[in-house]
């Protein structure tokens, strides 16, 4: 079976049509969906339920025009990254598992495997613990896919849980601590303890991070991670993307890292690391509508600075670094692919270099 990839535009908080007119088209069955990846236009914080409308958005047209059951369709990973700061359009990155085409070469091409972590207690995150359980699954999805070599692993989507009022307290009355009781900083914990454990799996670090390098030891990091968080779910739902050979795919994937927020280089690197073939100064023009889309993860500098400029974002009380860094790293991949339906997910603790970040790039070999 290969992997089939589209990527449709959302024109409204709950609306799914572009899935559905994929369906009827019949680029692929309702039933071969395996996996969606998605921005939605909410504020990305811990009350976004944006991410839950268009959840339930995409699985009731699964429903409506498959033969699934709906307990399997609620085990579908999709991951919704809420907020679409400044030019950012909302839309989703569906992945299909169809028919291999006649005559598809054995090639290593687009792989896809999925997971789920066991359960995350509140008091796993941020700790070893949680590391282990998001290695095993990723452990688990690669073996899914087909990959046996880490290195051909490009991009791991993750969505994982956060901290709540309610599993803060549920923590608590177990007699357990939780990293912190700051909910939307649960967020960043939560994204660069699941970065960690992608990393330990992939063999990007030597070792299983002690509890006081979590959130601290900034030059551990994975290069392939995208970890997003939430409040819709207590395990980590875990898609890995990589080339596999044989897996007879139209495309490819490949990886590279922002090495600052405006570090076009970066995305041009995933691109070329992809397959596709560029000029020394490319621009979206030479893409040639190859690229289906890019994957991004951002961080406003902890420093405070920007190739040696000051920065102000994280001195704005009035709009949240997360927003502003969102913003304008959404701004400068839209400019560089000529095209604003971007996914750039912001807290990337552990997740490329201090102020960057990972980003993957899927092209059609057709």
């Amino acid at each position: 079976m290969a992997i089939e990839v589209r990527k449709v535009e959302i024109k409204s908080v709950q609306d799914a049509s572009g899935l559905g007119e994929l369906i009827d088209q019949g680029v692929f069955a309702a039933d071969e969906v395996i996996a969606v990846i998605g921005k939605t236009e909410g504020n990305g914080g811990v009350n976004d339920y944006t991410r839950i409308l268009a959840d339930q958005a995409f699985r009731e047209v699964l429903l409506d025009k498959g033969s699934r059951p709906e307990e399997e369709i609620e085990e579908l990973p999709m991951v919704w990254s809420g907020g679409c700061d400044g030019v950012i359009t909302p839309h989703a990155t569906v992945f299909a598992r169809v028919a291999t085409p006649a005559g598809a070469s054995d090639e290593p091409s687009l792989s896809v495997g999925i997971a789920m972590s066991d359960v995350l207690l509140p008091e796993d995150i941020g700790r070893p613990a949680m590391v282990e359980k998001v290695a095993e699954g990723v452990k688990r999805a690669m073996e899914a896919a087909g990959i046996t070599d880490p290195a051909e692993v490009h991009y791991v989507q993750t969505k994982t849980p956060l901290l709540t009022q309610d599993t803060i307290q549920d923590a608590h009355s177990r007699g357990e601590t939780v990293y912190t009781e700051d909910t939307l900083y649960s967020m960043d914990i939560s994204n660069g303890t699941t970065g960690l454990g992608i990393a330990w799996a992939l063999g990007e670090i030597d070792h299983l991070p002690t509890e006081d390098e979590i959130g601290h030891d900034h030059d551990l990091f994975s290069a392939v991670a995208s970890c997003s968080s939430g409040v819709e779910l207590d395990r980590a739902q875990i898609v890995v993307v990589g080339n596999a050979p044989g897996a007879g795919s139209g495309y490819r994937i490949g990886h590279g890292v922002m090495n600052d927020a405006i570090d076009q280089d970066g995305i041009w690197d995933a691109i070329r690391s992809a397959g596709l073939e560029l000029p020394e100064r490319p621009h979206h023009s030479d893409l040639g509508g190859k690229l289906v889309n890019v994957f991004l993860k951002c961080e406003a500098d902890p420093r405070g600075t920007l190739r040696g400029r000051r920065q102000l974002v994280l001195d704005d009380s009035d709009v949240h670094h997360h927003r502003q860094i969102k913003g304008a790293v959404g701004g400068v991949t839209a400019a560089t692919i000529g095209d604003s339906a971007v996914f750039v997910s912001v807290a990337a603790l552990h997740q490329g270099p201090l102020g960057g970040g990972p980003v993957a790039a899927i092209v059609s070999t057709d």
